[in-house]
C-alpha cells in the first residue's frame, strides 16, 4: 500500500495545479466577458435583419450566461495544459515504445479538435445561422434568448472537434489491427452513412448542421485511409529481386 502513495500525492499535485491553471484563466476571461459574449455572438449577429437582436427571458441569463461562457472557455483554452498533465502522470509507467505510438495521436488528436472547432465556428455556425435567419416568416422579428444561442453553439463547436477526430480514429482502428485498410473500403458505404447519424446526433436538430459535418467527417475518414496506405507503404519491406 505504501508503494502506492507517492503516486496518490503526485496525482493529487497536478489536479490542484490543473484545478488552479482553470481557475486563474476562468478569472482573467471573466473580467473580459462582454468582449467574449460578442465574440461567440458575432456569427449570429452578422446574420440576423434589420431589428433583429439577442434578448435575454430570465433574471439571471445576464450574469450566468457569461460566467458559463468563460468557464467553458478556460477549461477550452486550458485543454493542452491538462493533458501535459495527464501525460506527464502516466508517461513513466509506459514503454519507449508505447510513447512512439501514443504521443504522436495525443498532439494530432488535440490540433484536430481545435480545427474542428476553429471550422464550426467559421463555416458551420454563419451558414446555418444565416439559412434560419433567412427563414423568418415575413413580419417575423427574430429575437434569440442569450441562453439558448450559447448552447446552440457550444453543441454546434463540441460536434466539430468530435467530428474532426475521424482521421485519428481511422488510424488508431488500422494501427491496432482491429480492421484493415481493405475492410475500411469495403465498409465505406456504411461509414459514410455513420458519419451523417452521427452529425444528426452531435448537431442541433437541423439538415444544415448535420450535412455540413458529416462531410468533414466523411473526408477526414478519406484522409486518414490516405495517410494509412501512406504510412504501410513506407514501413513494409520491399521484396528483394532474385537474380537469375
Amino acid at each position: 500500500m505504501d508503494s502506492y502513495i507517492p503516486h496518490l500525492i503526485e496525482c493529487r499535485t497536478r489536479i490542484i495545479r490543473s484545478g488552479l491553471i482553470v481557475l486563474c484563466l476562468f478569472a482573467a476571461l471573466f473580467c473580459i466577458d462582454e468582449h467574449l459574449y460578442a465574440w461567440i455572438a458575432k456569427p449570429l449577429l452578422s446574420q440576423l435583419p434589420a431589428g433583429g437582436s439577442i434578448i435575454a427571458t430570465a433574471v439571471t441569463t445576464p450574469f450566468m450566461v457569461p460566467m458559463k461562457l468563460a468557464l467553458l472557455l478556460s477549461f477550452f483554452i486550458s485543454i493542452p495544459y491538462l493533458l501535459y498533465e495527464i501525460w506527464s502522470f502516466i508517461a513513466p509507467g509506459l514503454y519507449l515504445k508505447e510513447k512512439k505510438r501514443i504521443l504522436p495521436f495525443l498532439i494530432t488528436s488535440t490540433l484536430l479538435f481545435y480545427a474542428g472547432v476553429g471550422f464550426a465556428y467559421c463555416i458551420i455556425c454563419p451558414m446555418a445561422l444565416g439559412f434560419f435567419a433567412k427563414c423568418a416568416p415575413v413580419g417575423v422579428l427574430v429575437m434569440t434568448d442569450i441562453q439558448s444561442y450559447l448552447d446552440f453553439v457550444l453543441s454546434v463547436l463540441f460536434a466539430g472537434g468530435i467530428a474532426f477526430q475521424a482521421p485519428v480514429i481511422t488510424l488508431v482502428l488500422l494501427q491496432s489491427g482491429l480492421v484493415s485498410i481493405s475492410q475500411m473500403e469495403y465498409c465505406r458505404p456504411y461509414i459514410i452513412i455513420a458519419a451523417f447519424i452521427v452529425g444528426m446526433i452531435l448537431t442541433p436538430p437541423d439538415v444544415i448542421s448535420q450535412i455540413l459535418l458529416a462531410l468533414p467527417m466523411w473526408w477526414l475518414f478519406e484522409a486518414g485511409l490516405l495517410l494509412a496506405k501512406f504510412l504501410k507503404g513506407r514501413t513494409q519491406p520491399s521484396t528483394p529481386t532474385v537474380s537469375t
